[in-house]
């Protein structure tokens, strides 16, 4: 589960959520109005004020490296550190990649041949590898093509069905109805729930 309570960064908030385990919240909203703000105020890579707990604990009780592990961020565009994909990984040979539609040699490939849809499902795989309570992605699919698009979210409903809750920002309203329990709407620093999904 995931617990917001008056959260507020920037021009955001204060924004109070909860999330079930096992929940899909879905979270749109007009270009700029801070829904990446949003995000990354909740995995704590920027200063915000407010009160976050997952099962794990309490944020302002665990150490920020910690916390990101537990609270996993996917950002519209992953950053790569090292020349090839499996020096991003701690146990690259446990990684599945055909479970995304990726080549099984994936994890061989150098980085810098990667497409941008690559780069995200790797991204993605590579965030699962901590077993986070809470996945906090942002525009996950919008690199995808249909086909991809479909595998990337039945690998996330399997997480789902695990138990891990999830918070999606989408531009896509389809995709919002097809996988998300709930429907929010991000406008002028506010979090309203829109009308069920």
């Amino acid at each position: 589960m995931l617990e917001i309570k008056a959260l507020s960064r920037l021009h955001i908030g204060p924004v109070s959520l909860s999330v079930a385990n096992g929940e899909i919240i879905a979270i749109t909203g007009p270009s700029g109005c801070g829904k990446s703000v949003l995000l990354r105020a909740v995995a704590d890579l920027d200063p915000n004020e407010g009160h976050l707990e997952t099962q794990s604990g309490v944020r302002a009780e665990i150490p920020a490296p910690a916390w990101r592990r537990k609270v996993g961020y996917l950002p519209a565009e992953s950053g790569w550190w090292a020349d090839t994909v499996a020096a991003h990984f701690e146990t690259p040979d446990k990684i599945d990649p055909a479970s995304l539609g990726l080549a099984p040699e994936a994890m061989g490939w150098d980085v810098a041949r990667l497409s941008s849809g690559e780069r995200q499902r790797l991204a993605f795989l590579r965030l699962l590898e901590h077993c986070p309570d809470v996945l906090l992605l942002d525009e996950p699919t919008a690199p995808l093509d249909a086909a991809s698009t479909a595998l990337f979210e039945a690998r996330l409903k399997r997480c789902v069905a695990s138990g891990v809750s999830v918070v999606l920002v989408t531009h896509d309203p389809a995709q919002a109805t097809r996988i998300a329990d709930r429907h929010f709407v991000l406008d002028s620093g506010q979090l309203s729930e829109a009308a069920h999904v």
